[in-house]
């Protein structure tokens, strides 16, 4: 038995060198004969003369020849494997690459280690990897042809039609990569397309992994586009503007990235150069050229004009084609608000704008959710069309009931006319002219501040006694300081707080700014983020209770409205750490009408603070005093004043104590860096006192980086922050 041990062990050490002597193969022979049956099971030996993934090598002395017993051969028990070196890895005494694997390995059903679920498990990783690489050949194909036509409803039809919406990410990867080294004109397409495939061909997430793969990517693209940086720093501001990606993709997807990738340079770069610049909106949708021949304004006036020619010429075919050439499927519901709103006012035209609509419906021009989409914002804007067309509510309950028997309008999906309980009814004149009256109190409340003028005003008004022009006077206040700086904002915030409405007036007049949000949001790019605010803060305030948020929010549950992502964005800002003192300072503000704390009060007490500091006095007194300004949203304007003084007089020590903030953390980068822009903005101004300011302020934008205050892109000389010679653009 030890002999057959020996002569084994000396088998397999030769097997593992690749060969057999003769006399050693009849060795092993009679001892595999002499064996109990029972106890040990005949040993075949066989082998491959090359592995199928190794190249041919030449026969040596240990290479089997064509006829040697070791054709088929199994693998060796030894620990070493003798496979030649693939692709710099493996060699002798090694396994070879970790990717090196036998193409004609086959599972074996009478191996005692056999699973079936290894076998399924293979089978859908080939028909996953397939499958997925039909998709990226399908997906270059169709954005090329996009680039080519610039047919985006063709589009959208052929991405439905592949039926793989969970590698939709790619496309988005694909679609912006390619654009990134084309010219403006295919970024702007790109930038378009992506905006009217979200949600309803593109799913969100989808929309976001794609994002993060480019971000994951920058390092490979750079090597083809040397701009790559700024340019998919560019699509992330735009898709965020677009709102296709919420503004925490760049902190969550910051946090998915090493320090040292290219990606961290994106995201720091649309967040600080284009996002945090001001007007950022209009100068991101023009940076391609987009905008300029198709504004929404310019797309209301083409639709209006089309109507008014339909009506004229009476023909259908004409109309459809003019409304298939404006190619914005996604606006569409523009088309139906328009046309129904003109067959209210000109009741002859009746029949002739129902006809286009139920044309356009039935060859599929205008989609069902367009045509709801429209009548529900005609329905959210009843009141107001009720002062200029008598009867509106019963002319537009007929419009839809007569839409609906034709079979072109799901008129289940749309809300109803009905007024809402408890509010008193009051005549349409008293609206209007009170509609008048309340712009004209709330205008000249943003100029002077003056609150009880305001309420002097109402009670002659008689407003208290009116549940509905209560609602109305909240709705509109809110309405005119959205589209007004911080300073309105959070006026508006603490006149609310004073006025002590009943909180069912407040709720109806949020529900009515959320019925209208579709409207508002033409005009006002943020309204999703201003009205989430203004309600959080009014919660805030106790101006409403989270219940009352509960109940507004259930009347948009279930829709993908902005109703709803306003609901839901106020409740996830409430829930956030340390909310309340955010909310309240969001604006600027101290959170109270008797706090006294304007915006020209902070600057003022900044301005004595390093007043104070400069005289003599000590770096952690102001240090303190800063902290208990408590508005760490506005120490830019710390940075500001900094700057001027210390150019103005070339005092050093306020340089010590902005050094003193930043390195305690109470400074951040990103006032760093809107302190350091202010004053390059003022460069100009501030050469009319300070000789050289220009020259000066350089030579301090690079003692900051420095420090590490500012990003090392942070320049006076075409930046990335938009400054050209120390100025914005």
């Amino acid at each position: 038995m030890l002999k057959k041990r020996n002569i084994e062990n000396q088998s397999t050490m030769d097997l593992s060198e690749g060969y057999m002597s003769h006399e050693l193969q009849e060795q092993f022979r009679s001892a595999s004969e002499s064996a109990d049956p029972s106890s040990v099971s005949p040993l075949q030996i066989y082998t491959s003369p090359k592995s199928p993934k190794s190249p041919q090598s030449p026969q040596g002395k240990h290479s089997p020849s064509p006829g040697s017993p070791l054709k088929n051969q199994r693998h060796s028990h030894s620990k070493r494997d003798g496979r030649p070196k693939k692709d710099g890895c493996g060699g002798k005494g090694t396994w070879g690459g970790l990717l090196d694997t036998d193409d004609d390995c086959t599972l074996d059903l009478n191996d005692p280690n056999y699973s079936s679920n290894e076998e399924d498990k293979s089978s859908i990783a080939k028909k996953t990897n397939s499958e997925f690489e039909e998709y990226k050949k399908k997906a270059i194909i169709i954005v090329e042809e996009y680039f080519a036509n610039d047919d985006a409803i063709s589009t959208a039809n052929e991405l439905i039609e592949l039926e793989m919406s969970s590698y939709n990410y790619y496309f988005v990867k694909k679609l912006v990569s390619v654009a990134m080294d084309r010219h403006d004109k295919e970024k702007e397409m790109a930038a378009v397309l992506l905006s009217s495939l979200y949600g309803n061909v593109i799913d969100p997430p989808q929309v976001y992994k794609g994002f993060q793969k480019l971000l994951e990517s920058t390092d490979d693209l750079i090597v083809d586009i040397p701009n790559a940086v700024d340019i998919l720093a560019l699509f992330i501001a735009r898709a965020v503007v677009d709102d296709i990606l919420p503004p925490s993709f760049l902190t969550k997807a910051m946090a998915c990235l090493s320090k040292d990738s290219k990606g961290v340079d994106v995201i720091r770069r649309a967040e600080k150069g284009y996002l945090s610049a001001p007007l950022h909106v209009e100068a991101i949708e023009r940076r391609w050229g987009g905008g300029k021949n198709k504004t929404v304004e310019d797309l209301k006036g083409k639709i209006n004009n089309l109507l008014i020619e339909y009506v004229v010429s009476g023909d259908v075919k004409e109309a459809c084609r003019c409304i298939k050439d404006l190619n914005v499927p996604h606006f569409h519901h523009e088309i139906v608000k328009r046309a129904v709103i003109m067959a209210m006012e000109k009741r002859q035209a009746e029949n002739c704008l129902l006809d286009l609509l139920k044309r356009a419906a039935e060859e599929g021009l205008i989609n069902s959710s367009q045509i709801s989409l429209g009548f529900g914002r005609i329905i959210d804007s009843v009141d107001d069309l009720s002062l200029d067309i008598p009867n509106a509510k019963v002319i537009l309950q007929s419009l839809i009931s007569k839409a609906a028997s034709e079979g072109w309008l799901c008129a289940s999906s749309l809300k109803s006319l009905s007024l809402r309980p408890g509010n008193q009814a009051v005549e349409d004149s008293t609206i209007k002219s009170f509609k008048i009256k309340a712009q004209s109190i709330i205008k000249e409340y943003f100029l002077s501040g003056d609150i009880s003028e305001v309420c002097h005003c109402l009670e002659s008004e008689k407003v208290s006694s009116m549940a509905e022009l209560n609602a109305i006077f909240v709705k509109k206040l809110i309405t005119l300081a959205m589209d007004r700086k911080n300073r309105e904002k959070e006026m508006a915030s603490v006149l609310l707080l004073s006025l002590c409405f009943p909180t069912d007036y407040v709720v109806n007049g949020f529900t009515m700014l959320l019925e209208s949000a579709e409207d508002a949001a033409l005009d006002i790019p943020g309204v999703v983020e201003d009205l989430a605010m203004f309600l959080a803060r009014a919660v805030v305030d106790e101006v409403l209770t989270p219940q009352q948020l509960d109940e507004i929010g259930s009347e948009f549950s279930g829709s993908d409205t902005i109703g709803n992502r306003v609901t839901r964005t106020a409740t996830s800002l409430l829930k956030a750490r340390l909310s309340g003192e955010r909310i309240l300072r969001c604006w600027g503000g101290g959170g109270s009408c008797t706090s006294g704390r304007t915006i020209e009060d902070v600057k003022d007490k900044i301005g004595k603070i390093l007043q104070e500091f400069e005289s003599g006095g000590e770096t952690r007194e102001a240090y303190l005093c800063i902290k208990e300004l408590g508005m760490p949203f506005f120490h830019h304007e710390v940075i500001k004043k900094s700057l001027v003084t210390i150019m103005e007089n070339k005092n050093e020590r306020l340089w010590g104590l902005l050094r003193e903030c930043f390195s305690m953390g109470l400074i951040t980068e990103n006032q760093m860096f809107n302190g350091f822009t202010r004053v390059a903005v003022s460069l100009d101004d501030l050469a009319l006192d300070v000789p050289y300011a220009k020259k000066q302020f350089e030579h301090y934008v690079e003692r900051a980086k420095a420090e590490g205050w500012l990003d090392t892109s942070f320049g006076v000389n075409g930046s990335e922050h938009g400054l050209e010679n120390g100025f914005c653009k």
